[in-house]
């Protein structure tokens, strides 16, 4: 750990496109707020997988919870504004590359059928001509120009050796399939932007990142978290948020009288996204029940969507208005979490010096949301980062005394 705390601390976030990393930041400004002792900006280390290194990224770099929010959600109020259309531009050099093959293997294919022509499964000579599909349908070269534009406009390093905290940004190499941390011990050379790339180029929607003569793609195809990359350096607190899990379609209607559906009637995106978030969500489990018996002196709390939330499920990451619906969402589930599981976290939380402030929990019906909305109407164009801090500091500062205000008095003198 960097600081050589007794408990060490740290955050692991999990994938989910651009629908996952609202969910997150949604998540993380909820628990900045009612977590006392606990500062996402000052963790002795953080994982992110996928889209969770967007926002791990940003955290180990000083950005506030509130400024993601900015960032992400609330795109016309920031200083370099998050919008998912970068992630859908076609992947031209992609397709010219694979073009440019075809002749080649098309002759190929050629000069094998002549050589056999009486071989009885004639139409095989031209298996060889899926090597000219593309490999991926859109260019993720976007996260890194934009990431590298951020971290430029900000000041920050886009180098994980000059960040003031520690990062690790997991990929999957290609060719071998095992799993990567970038910002480990010989892989702190890579720039943060270019892994983040990496860490989210999921096959068949982003084609793989070459970084030193290597591929790689998703850090998702081998685990979801990647917490134990914490809990071997030292963490003994470690928050986690998994934003995809799969969704009961028949909770939703018994539990939130939501009008019945069934997923098979989406077609075939609906089909693969459930089955991706079964098949994530499986493997997520087995992964923490391992942890809870090599990391015993460890607390891993998990935060995660309820199964039956249909928004996170359905909603679309182009809608402004789903996004900023997405966010509070995530705010208000994580709140409502926290003092759920308060019985079972205060002890855990304790034991790392941390507690959590039920007296913002429990605020007035309503407030939630409007502490969230507050956020959209802060104005970031011309402040610079230094104002930010300052206003997300001062927001500190008000809820510091808000907490410890006395009670009011009743009757007369309390009016």
């Amino acid at each position: 750990m960097t600081r050589g705390r007794q408990h060490g601390r740290a955050v692991a976030l999990a994938g989910g496109g651009p629908l996952g990393a609202i969910y997150e930041v949604g998540a993380l400004m909820a628990l900045s707020e009612a977590l006392d002792g606990f500062d996402f900006n000052d963790l002795d280390a953080y994982v992110g997988v996928s889209a969770g290194g967007f926002i791990a990224a940003g955290l180990a770099s000083g950005l506030s919870p509130a400024y993601l929010y900015r960032m992400f959600i609330d795109s016309e109020e920031a200083e370099v504004p998050f919008e998912p259309e970068l992630l859908l531009r076609p992947a031209l050099r992609e397709y010219a590359s694979r073009a440019g093959r075809l002749p080649g293997l098309l002759a190929d294919a050629l000069r094998e059928l002549l050589r056999n022509p009486l071989r009885p499964d004639p139409v095989a000579s031209f298996a060889r001509l899926a090597r000219a599909i593309p490999a991926g349908v859109f260019d993720s070269d976007g996260i890194d120009e934009f990431l590298s534009r951020l971290f430029a406009r900000l000041g920050i390093a886009n180098d994980f050796r000059q960040l003031p905290r520690r990062l690790y940004l997991v990929a999957t190499e290609l060719d071998s399939g095992r799993a990567v941390a970038f910002g480990t011990p010989g892989m702190e050379h890579v720039p943060v932007s270019r892994a983040v790339q990496a860490s989210a180029s999921l096959p068949g929607l982003f084609p793989p990142v070459n970084i030193g003569g290597r591929w790689y793609v998703d850090g998702a195809l081998k685990k979801t978290l990647h917490a134990s990359v914490a809990l071997k350096e030292g963490a003994r607190l470690v928050f986690c948020i998994n934003p995809l899990v799969p969704f009961d379609a028949q909770l939703a209607v018994r539990e939130r009288h939501l009008p019945h559906r069934q997923l098979v009637d989406g077609g075939l995106p609906a089909v693969l996204a459930q089955t991706f978030r079964a098949i994530i969500h499986s493997r997520m489990k087995t992964g923490l029940a391992k942890y809870e018996i090599e990391y015993r002196d460890a607390d891993v709390i998990l935060f995660e969507p309820r199964p039956d939330d249909a928004d996170m499920f359905f909603s679309n990451m182009f809608s402004y208005a789903d996004r900023k619906r997405l966010a509070l969402l995530a705010y208000r589930r994580t709140r409502e979490e926290l003092l759920r599981r308060y019985d079972e976290l205060a002890p855990r939380l304790a034991r790392h010096g941390v507690s959590i402030n039920r007296a913002v929990l429990e605020m007035p019906h309503g407030a939630p949301a409007r502490r969230v909305v507050s956020l959209a109407h802060r104005r970031a164009g011309v402040m610079g980062r230094a104002a930010l801090d300052l206003s997300d500091t001062l927001d500190d500062l008000a809820r510091a005394l808000r907490r410890r205000r006395p009670p009011p008095a009743s009757g007369r003198a309390a009016a």
